[in-house]
């Protein structure tokens, strides 16, 4: 039993930490930009069918183009679509980003094909991890160390470089920044655009260890709004709290009652609203 605890742990915190990283681009679109982005699991699916391109024309080092190239696509979505919409009815964003999720789904089954389509992680990290109890692939704990990684360097970036003041700085008094002389509509195209990143790089991480399908968009979204629900909507600390809960329940569950697996994340969630109704950290980005 405690042998089946400890190795369930370190994949629920792989789990989790991966969670997070789809989570928190959800949480900087919402809470730098105020739009509920539905079609975010679709740019984690884009993540997976470019690195798995990339892959097999280029070798793996090329997989790190993928998110970049997500990131684009989610400055050009901005920019076109979305921007039409701040300060609008949230409705019309919603049925716009689900519709958006829609178009992607069928573009991918289009230039990709609608079957599931296996990723082997790299030869280097295809091999495993034994200490003590605890069993686990040497890939995963890749992941979970450039997971780390990433929201370090996103967290210091928010906090502390000029463009991430910016940002936050938009996000409260846009038409301060605005009178300041700074160009807020490129700043909101860029924020948008790293909240699409941050879900491509998921995409990447995630695509050797699930099948890399059209449908996985659905795979990710929901954990990523109960998580960002949980968390708190536009607290970075809030998604990072609640991705790591969601990750250890859901492999606990998974563990010791699989029947449970596909609701455990859901009852959490109603857990917490009964007794948080804002989420554990529900404020916006000034506060982390």
């Amino acid at each position: 039993m405690l042998d089946a605890i400890l190795s369930q742990t370190v994949n629920g915190l792989v789990l989790g930490f991966l969670f997070i990283l789809i989570s928190i681009g959800l949480s900087i679109v919402f809470g730098l930009l105020g739009i509920v982005n539905v079609a975010h699991g679709a740019f984690f699916a884009l993540g997976a069918y470019f690195a798995l391109t990339l892959q097999r024309q280029f070798g793996w080092p090329a997989v790190v183009l993928a998110p970049i190239g997500v990131g684009l696509v989610g400055i050009v979505v901005e920019r076109l679509l979305v921007r039409r919409l701040y300060g609008k009815d949230p409705l019309m964003t919603l049925v716009l980003t689900f519709a958006l999720s829609l178009f992607i789904e069928a573009l991918i089954r289009t230039l990709w094909g609608a079957g599931a389509q296996p990723m082997t992680p790299p030869a280097a990290l295809g091999g495993f991890i034994e200490y003590g109890p605890i069993l686990t692939t040497t890939y995963r704990i890749a992941v979970l160390g450039i997971t780390v990684a990433l929201l370090v360097a996103l967290w210091a970036f928010l906090a502390y470089t000029p463009y991430g003041r910016i940002l936050r700085a938009g996000s409260r008094d846009p038409q301060m920044v605005g009178m300041l002389g700074i160009n807020l509509p490129l700043v909101l195209s860029g924020a948008f655009g790293v909240g699409c990143m941050l879900a491509g790089a998921a995409g990447v991480l995630a695509a050797p260890l699930w099948s890399v399908t059209p449908g996985m968009s659905a795979q990710a979204i929901m954990p990523a709004f109960v998580i960002v629900t949980i968390g708190g909507l536009g607290s970075y600390g809030g998604a990072v709290v609640a991705g790591l809960l969601v990750g250890l329940v859901t492999a606990m569950t998974t563990q010791f009652y699989p029947q449970a697996a596909g609701v455990a994340m859901y009852l959490l969630m109603a857990a917490v609203l009964l007794v948080r109704p804002r989420g554990l950290f529900g404020e916006h980005w000034e506060h982390f």
